[in-house]
């Protein structure tokens, strides 16, 4: 099925595991509840495809083009990502743990409730994306752009966020627990509330955030800038502030 063309075909419930489908053209394609387990999907096309509850764990979608599909409650988990382009994809739910998005395009995804624990995330774009109440444990997110998006209450504990664009970030509630945000940029980012405790933001830059009632106890903040921002009643019992 290498590069077939399959627009606007019906295929719920198919069993495509372990196809080659890749270049293929799939949009607008309906795929509820498919099964394509270890498919190759290297370069698809699959924008505004329906692939709902499907399972696509081990898939390789590397440099696919997903332009706003559906992947509500899909199982991902262990697929390859890698630069493929996935803007305004719907994602909530779906599971995504040790999946590879390195480099991948995720501009305005709604990704609400999904679990990305122990994906690798680096270099990613997620300009202005949705990801409340996500799952991020141990998520490498390595100098990927996470400006304008929303992270709150989502659970990042022990994540890698090494220099990590996060301006006007909304995280508030959120847990970087034992995250290392070292040379991260977050400023004016909205912390309020969230938890750093035992984070490394050693060089990071936090100018005018919004930092109040944000519990730090423990964090590193050796270099970091927080000219202009909002302490009250933030937790700093053991932090480290040296210059």
């Amino acid at each position: 099925l290498s590069g077939a063309v399959m627009n606007r075909v019906t295929a719920e419930n198919a069993d495509f595991s372990g196809a080659n489908l890749s270049g293929a053209r799939i949009n607008q394609g309906y795929l509820g509840n498919a099964n394509l387990t270890g498919a190759i999907l290297t370069g698809a096309n699959l924008s505004y495809a329906d692939l709902s509850n499907a399972n696509l764990s081990e898939v390789n979608l590397s440099n696919a083009v997903l332009n706003f599909v559906t992947l509500q409650e899909a199982n991902l988990s262990g697929a390859d990502l890698s630069a493929a382009n996935l803007p305004g994809a719907y994602l909530r739910g779906a599971n995504l743990s040790g999946a590879n998005l390195a480099g991948a395009e995720l501009i305005s995804v709604h990704a609400n409730d999904a679990d990305f624990s122990a994906a690798n995330l680096s270099g990613a774009n997620l300009f202005g994306a949705n990801l409340a109440g996500t799952n991020l444990t141990g998520v490498d997110l390595t100098a990927a752009h996470l400006s304008q998006m929303c992270l709150t209450g989502a659970n990042l504990t022990g994540a890698i966020l090494t220099g990590a664009e996060m301006y006007r970030v909304d995280a508030d509630s959120a847990d970087f627990s034992s995250a290392n945000l070292s040379s991260a940029m977050i400023g004016q980012g909205y912390l309020a509330n969230a938890n750093l405790s035992g984070a490394d933001l050693t060089g990071a830059n936090l100018s005018g955030a919004h930092l109040t009632g944000a519990n730090l106890t423990g964090a590193i903040l050796a270099g970091a800038n927080l000219s202009s921002a909002q302490l009250d009643d933030a937790n700093l019992t053991g932090a480290n502030l040296t210059g």
